[in-house]
């Protein structure tokens, strides 16, 4: 009865070892498997952004191109030693002798700082000679109803008020009659007023300042036969603060304020025909 029992039990396992082996060793390999993606649990709280929103983009008008600035030129001049980038004057020091004229600036000095200048003027500012012009003028419309020989005479008796000296006039508009036949040019003249005191004081700390001197003041009739008085705005508040660094005094840098200011009460008077 032991034997039988015993090929039994040994029949029973090679069965079971048989399906365990059919069960762990296949006759394909297994499929890949592809493991579960790793979701950030935060995520599902995150809404998913909206699509940007496109705005239209505004037409703007096509500015002209502004023309390429010219090279800067040589700023040096063989032999002279000026250097045209120091605008305000040639580098020498104010002289304590009354009357001392400074060095000549050489044409091409000038030139060249001119042609320096001229990119800011004309490409950045967009001005035209007109326009400096306008820039460097004090001016004043006469009122209505004013004739040009009223507002002349208006001038004359403020400055003689005043005690300005009157020194001369330059009546243009007969020169172009006489010499050029120009018989359609509006009435066109330069009356020259002085106060010596304080010229003579100018000159003598810049005898180049003769240029300017006498003080004048042009009276003439525009296109629309209306009476303009102007003159040369030589404001010195422009140089507020740098007197002393420019060789100006306080005494001569008030003389300069209170000729400006008589040139302008002239002009006034005679623009409104004050007697």
């Amino acid at each position: 009865m032991k034997k039988p029992l015993q090929s039994a039990l040994a029949l029973l396992g090679l069965v079971l070892s048989g399906a365990a082996a059919a069960q762990y060793m296949p006759s394909q390999p297994p499929a890949a498997i592809t493991p579960p993606a790793q979701v950030n649990p935060f995520m599902q709280y995150t809404p998913v952004p909206a699509a940007p929103m496109v705005l239209p983009v505004p037409t703007l008008p096509t500015l002209p191109a502004l023309p390429a600035l010219p090279a800067l030129p040589n700023l040096s001049i063989p032999g002279v030693g000026f250097n045209p980038l120091i605008i305000l004057g040639s580098g020498q020091p104010i002289s304590a002798t009354p009357y001392t004229m400074r060095q000549t600036i050489p044409p091409e000095a000038k030139r060249q700082m001119m042609q320096m200048m001229m990119p800011f003027m004309t490409n950045i500012f967009r001005m035209s000679m007109p326009d400096a012009m306008a820039w460097m003028s004090h001016k004043y419309k006469a009122k209505k109803g004013l004739s040009f020989d009223e507002v002349l005479e208006s001038m004359n008796l403020r400055a003689n008020k005043l005690n300005f000296k009157y020194v001369g006039s330059n009546l243009m508009w007969k020169d172009f009659q006489a010499v050029l036949g120009d018989m359609d040019a509006p009435r066109i003249e330069v009356h020259s007023y002085c106060d010596i005191k304080v010229g003579r004081d100018l000159l003598k700390i810049s005898p180049e300042f003769l240029v300017f001197l006498p003080c004048r003041i042009g009276v003439m009739e525009d296109a629309n036969k209306d009476i303009w008085l102007m003159m040369l705005d030589w404001d010195l508040s422009w140089v507020k603060g740098y007197e002393a660094a420019m060789g100006v005094t306080p005494e001569l840098s008030q003389g300069a304020i209170e000729i400006r200011n008589k040139m302008d009460e002239i002009m006034r008077a005679g623009a409104n025909g004050e007697w």
